[in-house]
């Protein structure tokens, strides 16, 4: 989530609302100063992780809801989208993955990221990672997608497989 400034981290004065690049940004009001923040969104992977013909979906610890999503990690700094995903499911689940293939990108507006997605096979024996509370496997005829963000990655690499997903009512926080 994008850090909310409220003052110019080069002079200290209240920040105000000016229109730069035909957005509303968040400007120092010193001209001789300049400081504009930008807010750009944070790149984050996700993976639609196939593991022994069905897909892996997991539940993160801090979700309060019982909500299982797409395996997902910020990307870090010099690295690649492909290795970082691969990166993130060995994290994350344990398994060793191969074959990343994009899906696309998309939008997650409420978390200012650009989440960029991949599918990807998983080998070995899933061992979930510290963010993790649990994962289920479905099989891909029968997942169901939310119509958000990582939840429109998996629909579209459903349609692609030949399947028809319908979509799953969200909870509100994950909105």
């Amino acid at each position: 989530m994008s850090v909310e400034f409220r003052f110019c981290p080069r002079c200290a004065r209240p920040l105000t609302e000016r229109e730069h690049g035909g957005f509303a940004r968040r400007a120092c009001p010193d001209e001789r100063c300049g400081f504009v923040h930008w807010d750009n969104p944070v790149p984050v992977v996700a993976a639609v992780v196939e593991h022994e013909g069905y897909i892996v979906l997991a539940r993160n610890k801090l979700w309060t809801q019982r909500f299982f999503g797409l395996i997902t990690g910020f990307l870090e700094r010099n690295e690649n989208p492909d290795a970082a995903v691969l990166r993130e499911v060995e994290e994350e689940l344990g398994l060793k993955a191969r074959d990343p293939r994009f899906i696309g990108h998309y939008g997650f507006e409420r978390m200012n990221q650009l989440i960029i997605a991949y599918h990807v096979i998983g080998e070995g024996t899933i061992t979930l990672g510290d963010e993790l509370a649990e994962y289920i496997r479905v099989a891909p005829a029968q997942a169901r997608y939310w119509p958000a963000a990582t939840g429109l990655a998996l629909r579209d690499w459903l349609i692609a497989q030949g399947h028809t997903p319908q979509p799953i009512e969200l909870p509100a926080r994950a909105r």
